[in-house]
This record gives C-alpha cells, structure tokens and sequence, in this order.
C-alpha cells in the first residue's frame, strides 16, 4: 500500500513538473514572438508609438525567457539582457539600464543594425566589438540569477517602451577609468556607475 500512495505521490509530482515546464516554454515562445515585433518597430524611422497591451511583453513571459542565463543569443530579449548583465551587473539598477539605453537608442539608428543581436554582435568580424563582452573570449552565461533577473526585467521594459532614457541619446559609453582617444569627437551626456556616455555631434553616428 506503501509502495502504491508514494508512485502515485511522484506521478503527481511529474505531471506537475511537466505542466509548469510547458506552461514556462509557452511564455517565453510569446514574450521572444512580442520582442521580435516590439525591436521592429523600435527601429521603424520615428516610431516613438507605445505597443498596445496585447503587444507588451509581462514580467512572467520576460522571466520564463532564458531561465538560467545559458540560452544561445539568437533573440532580442536574450541579447539586451545578456548585455546589460555583462556590462554593468555590478552598478545596481540605474548603470544597467543606462546600458539598455543606449543598445535602444542604437537600434535603426543610421549607421547600426536593425536587430538587438546585430547591434550587439557589430565589429565582431574585424575582431573590435561595440560591447567587449561579445569579444572576451570568455563564456557569455549568466552566473548571478538574482542580477540576471533584473537584467530580463529591464529588458522588458525597453522594449515596452516603458524605460526612460537616463543617457539623453547616447550611441557610445566607455568606463570611467579609460579615456578613448574616439571620445574627445563626441558630446558627453552623462556619467552613471562605472560609465560615461556620449552622442553624436550632430545626431550623425560614426
């Protein structure tokens, strides 16, 4: 009778197992279907328009995308929060979304990519990334949970259009603590965490 009470207990518990793993896939197959269309737009010429609430992406599709950082980078949401999460895990809230910024901001801009994975990857083909992280030569896993989270979240809400630009139009940034010869031809924005960032003289990228 034993034997019989603990089968049924662990079938119980597989089905279980098997309903949220389907429930999760499900998730993140709509959020990375919304965050296909929701870049397009973002790199339409003048598209400002906010998605309709069918279109937003929620914080538990973003989440089930990529659930421990180790997913390969081949969609937007994927690519935006393995960014931030590299670039600026360690500044807290304010510093990682300043980098979502400017990856947003780059997105259809003249003179980058249409796609968050391209302006991620641009210059890897002649060995001098845009983001050094893409060209470290080190594995690109996320190994926080809790910063990777919140890199996902603010994924989300760049492409909801719902993040404010801390950077006022930056394409560019550097760390504070290198001065790059390139940024004396630009205008400094601002400078958060770690960074300091820069547009364009003119609004043309270079």
């Amino acid at each position: 009778m034993r034997q019989i009470w603990v089968a049924t207990c662990l079938a119980a518990i597989l089905l279980v197992d098997q309903a949220s793993a389907a429930d999760r896939a499900q998730k993140a197959e709509a959020a990375e279907n919304k965050a296909e269309v929701l870049e397009q737009n973002a790199a339409a010429t003048g598209s400002k328009a906010r998605p309709t609430r069918s279109e937003t992406i929620t914080k538990p599709e973003v989440q089930a995308v990529d659930p421990v950082g180790e997913k390969p980078l081949n969609d937007a949401i994927t690519c935006l929060s393995r960014t931030i999460y590299w670039e600026a895990k360690g500044e807290g809230v304010a510093g990682m979304e300043a980098i979502a910024n400017v990856v947003m901001n780059r997105l259809g801009h003249e003179g980058f990519p249409n796609t968050i994975c391209e302006v991620v990857r641009q210059g890897h083909e002649q060995g001098a990334c845009q983001f050094s992280w893409w060209c470290d030569g080190r594995s690109d896993d996320a190994e926080e949970d809790k910063s990777y989270a919140i890199a996902k979240e603010i994924s989300r809400k760049a492409l909801n259009r719902q993040l404010a630009d801390r950077t006022g139009g930056a394409l560019y940034f550097h760390e504070r603590k290198v001065n790059p010869s390139w940024s004396a031809e630009y205008i400094r924005t601002v400078e958060i965490g770690a960074h300091v960032f820069y547009k364009p003289r003119g609004g043309v990228a270079k």
